[in-house]
């Protein structure tokens, strides 16, 4: 019977840190706060839609701010 390897984690290596570090300084967070039935109904939606919630926020602002702009 063979060994497992369950339990070898060891946490996340340098190289994966810098590699997580050098993403994350491309963003910047915005937080929104919502209740937790509508944010159910966005993940839902974007779901539906075959996005995640945050592609899907990003469409709904970039596609608002074009509405705008054509007013």
């Amino acid at each position: 019977m063979s060994e497992e390897k369950a339990g070898s984690y060891k946490g996340l290596t340098e190289a994966r840190k810098r590699a997580n570090k050098k993403y994350n300084d491309r963003f910047v967070e915005i937080k929104v706060r919502v209740t937790p039935e509508k944010r159910s109904v966005i993940k839902e939606h974007a779901e539906s839609m075959g996005e995640s919630a945050t592609a899907f926020i990003n469409r709904a602002i970039d596609e608002a701010m074009e509405r705008d702009r054509s007013k």
